[in-house]
């Protein structure tokens, strides 16, 4: 073609002879504008991916543009129609209507716009990837004073994760038998699994049978109010899914989770070492109060030294770092998959994360931007994300202390984006409260409502979109912070009056 080679030869002599050009490809750059021009139903093949800034050349952009504003309009996008709009340009001997009447005559077949379009693509990003990589280079080498190099690289990782999302040109439509092998496929998983669930099993037998294990994509709110035992569910819950874990190597040398989960935990209020002995308490079976002031015999000791060394082989991944982004969570939790695998993500808790910083933002934005960002992120990891909860105060203005999903603190939006809400719910700590006067028939009342909610908890479903809402109850052993599968009432032996 010879106007690409006039115009390659201009765009050479325009740099220095030392200079690197960026990579691209004016030939493809012609080819596909010439393919539109000719048929404007090839602009509909590149359109869901490509944009005007994807184009090396200036006037190639301005070209695309006004053809994605006329073909979009449905009008007509050919050089005669669209010369009026691009104005008086020299290209060193051609007018640009000239140049657009030359794009259209020498146009190649329709059939490979979409080639020309992810060549075009590609190499734009490639043209990105050296600007992320020449930034990078310049900040390390003149960084802010309160740049630390971490976060340095935790944006770096974030631009480049932006980067590989945007424009991807493999989305779109897909035909149906793909989604419907995935249903299969996870329906046949569930049928080998242990449990016989879809989900990831939490290791409580009742909650699994309501919900079928946690699911994959899903986002899971766990909330309640201070001292309901939130962490300590969590916590636990987390430990049984490592605790099972049992991974099979594939063809390509990866590993694939089969039973239990790969487990990553932000602790943005407790240390890792404070989730430690929560964790080596409930399954020592040694109150953690004790384990802190060091009031153990020789025998708790040896006990808690073999469950520490079962521990510190399981695949459970703990950050404590306090007061983090919802970028730097995302950044962190992708490559913590990266680097180990990740199958489920516990976040204690929502309202410690910060968003963005937006300029007028308010709190009620934050949060929402940050619930919207881990519902992405759910989706993209393809992995349960538990995010833990605070309530707002109404509830104590009740009668009935049992939570509501209007009781969700700050935003409606934890509400809307989360898949399941569970509430955790513990009747015994508010009776605590309120002992009457010893000795009156208050008091005795009393004594029975205390004995028949000792160590119950409620796991209350206010929200699941794949199954019905409910109460689950559970056992709650608050020396060891475990939560435990209740008695089934059915397989007690029989009371003597």
């Amino acid at each position: 073609m010879a106007t690409a080679t006039a115009l390659v030869a201009r765009l050479e002599t325009s740099h220095e002879a030392n200079f690197r050009v960026q990579p691209h490809n004016i030939e493809a750059e012609q080819a596909l504008l010439g393919a539109i021009l000719v048929n404007n139903d090839a602009f509909y093949r590149v359109s869901d991916f490509l944009q005007p800034e994807h184009f090396f050349e200036e006037l190639h952009r301005r070209i695309f543009e006004l053809m994605s504003s006329m073909i979009r309009a449905g009008k007509i996008a050919t050089p005669i129609t669209l010369k009026t709009f691009v104005g008086e340009i020299d290209l060193g001997g051609i007018t640009a209507p000239q140049y657009l009447a030359r794009l259209a005559a020498e146009a190649t077949t329709v059939i490979n716009a979409a080639d020309y379009g992810r060549t075009i693509y590609d190499l734009a990003v490639r043209r990105q990837l050296i600007g992320v990589g020449e930034e990078l280079v310049n900040v390390a080498y003149d960084a802010p004073v309160d740049m630390a190099p971490r976060e340095q690289i935790e944006d770096a990782e974030r631009k480049l994760y932006a980067l590989a999302e945007k424009g991807r040109y493999e989305g779109g439509f897909q035909k149906f038998d793909g989604a419907l092998r995935l249903a299969i496929d996870m329906a046949a998983s569930a049928f080998q699994r242990a449990g016989g669930l879809s989900g990831i099993s939490s290791g409580l037998r009742d909650l699994d049978a309501r919900m079928g294990g946690l699911q994959r994509s899903d986002l899971i709110v766990l909330a309640g109010r201070p001292a309901m035992g939130k962490t300590s569910l969590a916590t636990n819950i987390a430990f049984n899914m490592a605790k099972a874990w049992r991974g099979e190597r594939q063809e390509d040398g990866t590993i694939k989770s089969v039973d239990g989960a790969i487990v990553g935990f932000f602790s943005l209020e407790m240390s890792a070492d404070q989730l430690a002995t929560r964790i080596v308490a409930e399954q020592s079976g040694i109150s953690s109060y004790k384990i802190r002031q060091g009031r153990i015999t020789e025998g708790d000791f040896a006990r808690l030294t073999d469950v520490a060394a079962q521990i510190e082989k399981l695949p459970l991944y703990i950050d404590q770092t306090g007061g983090i982004s919802i970028a730097q969570l995302v950044a962190r939790a992708r490559r913590l998959q990266r680097q180990k695998g990740l199958d489920i993500l516990f976040i204690d808790y929502l309202q410690l994360l910060s968003g963005s910083s937006k300029a007028g933002q308010n709190r009620v934005q934050e949060l929402t931007e940050i619930t919207t960002s881990l519902k992405a992120l759910a989706k993209e990891l393809n992995v349960p994300i538990v995010a833990l909860s605070q309530l707002s105060r109404q509830v104590e203005n009740r009668d009935d202390k049992r939570p509501q999903l209007s009781d969700l603190r700050e935003s409606g939006s934890i509400e809307q984006d989360a898949d399941v809400v569970m509430f955790v719910y513990r009747e015994e700590y508010y009776l605590k409260g309120k002992e009457p006067r010893p000795g009156t028939d208050e008091h005795n009342k009393w004594v029975m409502e205390m004995e028949a909610a000792h160590g119950l908890a409620e796991l209350i479903i206010g929200k699941q979109r794949h199954g019905p809402t409910g109460t689950v109850a559970l056992q709650f052993d608050a020396d060891v912070t475990r939560f435990s599968d209740r008695a089934d009432q059915s397989h007690l032996p029989e009371r003597l009056e």
